[in-house]
């Protein structure tokens, strides 16, 4: 704990919001143990259901949580900006453009322009200001962990003036290995390396680290551990990248990289990331291991859907007529292909599929941090995936048509 203090201060002054299960290990150590060693106040949140409301009252300094956490803030304040009038959402968005201009020079390490600091100062008091009262009004920061934060989201984030420190770890590794902090940070990545720890870089990617804090072996299995530790290193089974500064980022798990039938390697958390920052989209997962091309199951955003149907004069449909409505289905599609459309070809979502249901852990789709199971998801949709796979071409006809 010493360690860690010197990237993510903590103090006595402290309020802590805590809702994940502490039976996870990083809600144990860094939302329960850092925050009893340094003498903050825990505050519990009524449920994960609650956390919205539980937030604004107990108004905290500093919140741990895993990134579906920011994904759900995020597309609740894009789906209240498509409600109000256009002349605030033209102002919404010149303010954002502003506070991503602020987070270019402070990634550059530049002094702000006086004409950009002003119209950042404006951008707070107009719109930004409104973000933070709905978080508390007093967070200094966020801690992200559990499972990658997508790029675009922490950057928008930080255009909004609310800062998320991404750090990285696993139960193995007690559990944090590197960690952002306020004062050096880098928005793609989960920091650099906390002091005493050695990360490097097997040849085909995978995160190898080696430290007193990585466990000694599981408990009456040496077959696996065996698998995971050689010659003292511990093999995460995570993809990722160092940089020239030393900051590392997570590109993959090495068990869900995509194998196209063509044999190129796709990470399908980073598509996912990209498409969940569409209006039409709330979840996504993407599929297309040994297989010839990308398909995705996504469960979207109702709000989008029961909008795009209003306009399209769709009145008087089920939910799941609404889903699979061609016209919908058409525009919904263009949106989507755009969020893609800087990506090479061989990561295009050819076909996609609207799920009826939200993915939840209760249903055994995601884990407790919220990451998704997609053996558990591939299995449950075995057929629909099959369908956009078989009837690809077919389907591709009847929403264009």
């Amino acid at each position: 704990y010493q360690v860690s203090s010197a990237r993510i201060p903590i103090d006595e002054t402290d309020l802590c919001l805590s809702f994940l299960p502490l039976s996870h290990v990083f809600e144990r150590q860094a939302g329960y143990y850092y925050m009893v060693f340094h003498a903050a106040t825990i505050a519990y949140a009524q449920s994960m259901q609650t956390v919205a409301d539980d937030i604004q009252e107990i108004r905290p300094t500093v919140v741990a949580a895993v990134p579906r956490f920011y994904e759900k803030i995020y597309t609740g304040i894009m789906e209240q900006v498509g409600r109000k009038p256009r002349v605030f959402q033209r102002l919404f968005h010149w303010c954002l453009a502003v506070g991503r201009e602020v987070v270019r020079y402070r990634m550059e390490k530049k002094t702000m322009l006086p004409g950009l600091a002003l119209r950042y100062f404006l951008a707070k008091i107009l719109v930004f200001k409104k973000i933070r009262r709905k978080l508390g009004g007093r967070i200094r920061f966020f801690i992200s962990g559990g499972a990658p934060l997508s790029k675009s989201l922490a950057e928008f984030f930080l255009a909004a003036d609310v800062l998320i420190l991404e750090g990285y770890g696993l139960t193995e590794t007690s559990p944090v290995i590197s960690v952002n902090s306020p004062d050096d940070f880098r928005l793609g990545t989960v920091g650099k390396p906390l002091p005493g720890i050695e990360v490097k870089l097997a040849p085909d990617g995978e995160i190898l680290t080696r430290s007193a804090s990585v466990m000694t072996g599981y408990f009456n299995n040496p077959e696996a551990t065996q698998k995971v530790i050689k010659d003292g290193w511990f093999y995460t089974g995570d993809i990722g990248e160092i940089d020239a500064d030393g900051f590392l980022a997570i590109t993959d798990r090495k068990k869900d990289i995509i194998v196209t039938s063509g044999g190129k390697n796709i990470s399908p958390q980073n598509l996912e990331g990209l498409l969940q920052g569409d209006p039409y989209c709330k979840q996504a997962v993407v599929i297309g291991d040994r297989r010839n091309y990308l398909v995705a199951l996504i469960y979207p955003n109702p709000e989008q859907i029961e909008k795009c149907a209003a306009e399209l004069q769709k009145h008087g449909l089920s939910w799941n007529a609404k889903l699979s409505d061609p016209k919908i289905l058409q525009h919904a599609a263009q949106s989507l292909n755009e969020r893609l459309s800087h990506r090479p070809a061989y990561e295009q979502i050819k076909y996609f599929a609207f799920i009826p249901e939200e993915l939840t852990q209760a249903g055994g789709d995601l884990t407790p941090t919220l990451k998704v199971r997609r053996r558990k998801v591939m299995e449950k949709y075995a057929h629909l995936i099959e369908s956009l796979y078989e009837k690809g071409d077919r389907w591709k006809a009847e929403i264009h048509r």
